[in-house]
């Protein structure tokens, strides 16, 4: 799986969609909805969701590492800190080892944003916002478990219906490979 997403970084094709989606994802890192300090609900997982399993993981991780540094240029909100970077590139990582080159089922989507959730969201961002801001650790955890729990389902549901519609159309483009006729899509 690494070594095949790999060479998507050298191939025009895929260096062209990867420059697409990471210009989706700036254009969406500033359109959220705040919900408390340093707490925002986005709907950028759906389009990162989508080029993971497009891109494969290794190429996933330049694009996270480019999307922080332009989104952070152009939409400076808060401080400039590496660990956001390492979140980034995580998301798109973990997305794609779950949705790279294989078929596409629920489990698998609830599994990785519930990894991406829990584990980039609460965990890394809760820590790199401790070390910014002046509340510790438990205060921006227990804000951010308590929006990443109540947002799961919801966003769960939302990657089932993009995957859904957009399936069809990557398969035919050769962008995913065909999912078992024997059963559902998703």
């Amino acid at each position: 799986m690494f070594k095949k997403s790999a060479q998507n970084l050298k191939s025009i094709k895929y260096l062209a969609i990867m420059a697409v989606f990471i210009a989706l994802k700036v254009i969406m890192a500033g359109v959220f909805i705040p919900v408390g300090e340093n707490l925002r609900i986005s709907f950028s997982f759906l389009i990162i969701a989508v080029e993971a399993c497009i891109i494969g993981p290794i190429p996933g991780l330049v694009s996270g590492f480019i999307t922080d540094l332009i989104g952070f240029m152009l939409f400076p909100f808060g401080a400039f800190f590496p660990g956001y970077i390492l979140s980034a590139m995580l998301n798109c990582f973990i997305y794609a080892v779950f949705l790279y080159d294989t078929r596409i089922s629920i489990t698998k989507l609830f599994l990785s944003k519930t990894i991406v959730s829990y584990f980039c969201n609460v965990l890394l961002g809760s820590l790199w916002s401790s070390m910014l801001y002046s509340k510790g650790f438990i205060f921006y955890a227990t804000a951010s478990v308590v929006k990443n729990t109540i947002l799961l389902p919801i966003e769960v549901i939302l990657l089932v219906i993009v995957f859904k519609l957009l399936l069809p159309y990557l398969q035919k483009k050769n962008l995913v490979p065909v999912q078992d006729s024997k059963m559902p899509l998703i």
